[in-house]
């Protein structure tokens, strides 16, 4: 059994109860996890606190951090075949995904081991005999709720950059897939980081992340999920008066104009969608077509999509199984609508068995077209394989669709002319816009996040360490 780490200790829960993580290929239990709650929080919270306040860690030089985070990354990668077969195993998602999120995460405490002794303030001219300066602070104790998607990543990409600007934190892994998470407590353990730095609960949300949420000690919330529990926390973060950065997922396009490449604009179209089993944020999800090619480049897309193969995550397939039942339930549910909506599919739309992976749960790739723009399988997010096409006329009507959703998190244009490219990004209302690519290798330095319902605040790059940083103001009076 797995054991829960705060304060540089393993331990179980409190009260000594568990839970089972288990592979999504074939329901296999993988391991037992502590069953985290209220009296576990209050302990890494309170022990947080204490480790934040104490001389130890306000003494502690940024460049000190710096060395540690970088440490960190050179043991992610030490044990990188290691963590991407818990990660696969956990998840479902392909061996050489795993393999990618954990260089990304690799990547995001070496990026943020660079910035550690480079958080400025600056000096503001007021009058002559006055000396006025600011100074970024840390904010405190940091909460980091963890989604199942992406574990490894997302765990990575917000407490490098939360300890890398002198904050504390506390992670509450998604209990679906804690394993990655307790693996880079492991990782933390081998350093010379103060105990009670990094401190990891596992648990359900009900239960240890409501408390997590709630505790008047936390300083800040950083959570990425679905909307409906960020606007829980967001409601609970307003409660205690504290700021939080938010990630509430999107509906995102891909635009393909009649002068794009229509062989890479296809092969990205089918990545975009079908990474990890179409369980991405900003998985692209929908397909903007401009009419006078829509047929051709369907067929394209339909033909990548044919050709894609599932199976087992550690065997290395283009597509896993969908994490569970409850996720795969939520699937049909979307499909269902479509065809009482006489919607149209060209491929997939039902479930299918794997030789091996009889309790699997695997969704085709699916291209739905036919629907209304306002239907709800248009609007919104779906996190599995499914792609929704609708035509357009021209760049007018590519913008209206584009925007026509709740969320607003990425979109892509693939179009050759340049103008139009800045045009269409300008009035798009999303977090990211590639052109001509879609994702840029993950974009460890890009800040992520959303317009509308996507979320706010912004994480990867430098605007992150504004999350985890406040800025205090001083004048003297010479």
């Amino acid at each position: 059994m797995k054991c829960m780490y705060v304060d540089g200790e393993w331990y179980e829960s409190e009260d000594k109860e568990t839970f089972q993580t288990k592979n999504p290929a074939n329901q296999e239990v993988i391991e037992e996890v502590p069953r985290g709650k209220q009296k576990d929080i209050e302990y890494a919270v309170m022990t947080s606190r204490r480790t934040f306040e104490s001389e130890e860690w306000q003494d502690f030089p940024p460049e000190g951090r710096g060395r540690i985070l970088n440490d960190i990354a050179s043991k992610l990668r030490r044990d990188a075949e290691e963590i991407a077969t818990l990660e696969t195993l956990d998840t479902g998602k392909p061996i050489s995904q795993g393999r990618s999120d954990v260089e990304a995460a690799a990547r995001y405490f070496e990026y943020y081991a660079g910035m550690a002794d480079k958080i400025f303030g600056e000096t503001i001219p007021v009058q002559s005999d006055i000396l006025d300066y600011t100074v970024r602070e840390p904010v405190g104790v940091t909460a980091h709720i963890i989604p199942w998607n992406y574990p490894i990543q997302i765990t990575s990409r917000s407490t490098a950059a939360a300890i890398a600007t002198g904050n504390t934190v506390v992670v509450k892994p998604a209990e679906d897939t804690p394993l990655t998470a307790l693996k880079l407590a492991e990782l933390f353990n081998e350093t010379t980081l103060p105990k009670g730095v990094f401190n990891v609960v596992t648990g359900y949300g009900q239960e240890a992340g409501a408390a997590l949420i709630n505790h008047p000690e936390v300083n800040h919330i950083t959570f990425t999920g679905s909307l409906q529990t960020g606007r829980v926390v967001m409601e609970t973060a307003a409660r205690n008066i504290i700021p939080v950065t938010l990630e509430l997922g999107g509906k995102s396009p891909n635009i393909v104009f009649n002068d794009g490449d229509l062989d890479e604009a296809a092969e990205w179209v089918v990545k975009s969608v079908i990474q990890n089993a179409g369980q991405t944020c900003s998985a692209g999800s929908r397909l903007l077509v401009q009419e006078d090619i829509q047929e051709l480049f369907i067929e394209k897309v339909k033909n990548r999509m044919l050709s894609v193969n599932m199976g087992r995550g550690i065997d290395d397939p283009d597509l896993g199984p969908v994490l569970s039942q409850k996720q795969f339930e939520r699937i049909e549910t979307f499909m269902d609508i479509a065809r009482k909506e006489n919607a149209t599919f060209l491929t997939g739309g039902e479930r299918v068995h794997v030789e091996g992976c009889e309790d699997g749960f695997f969704m085709p790739p699916t291209i739905i077209e036919g629907l209304d723009p306002q239907s709800e399988v248009a609007q919104e997010e779906i996190f599995g394989p499914v792609l929704s096409v609708f035509p357009f006329k021209d760049e007018e009507e590519a913008i209206q669709l584009a925007n026509n959703t709740p969320y607003g998190l990425v979109t892509g244009l693939w179009t050759e002319n340049i103008g139009r490219a800045h045009r269409v990004a300008k009035k798009i209302r999303a977090g990211q816009v590639f052109i001509n690519n879609y994702g840029a290798g993950g974009g460890i330095q890009m800040p992520f996040g959303g317009y509308k319902k996507s979320g706010f605040g912004r994480e990867k790059g430098l605007e992150a360490l504004r999350n985890y940083t406040t800025l205090k103001n001083v004048a003297l009076k010479m």
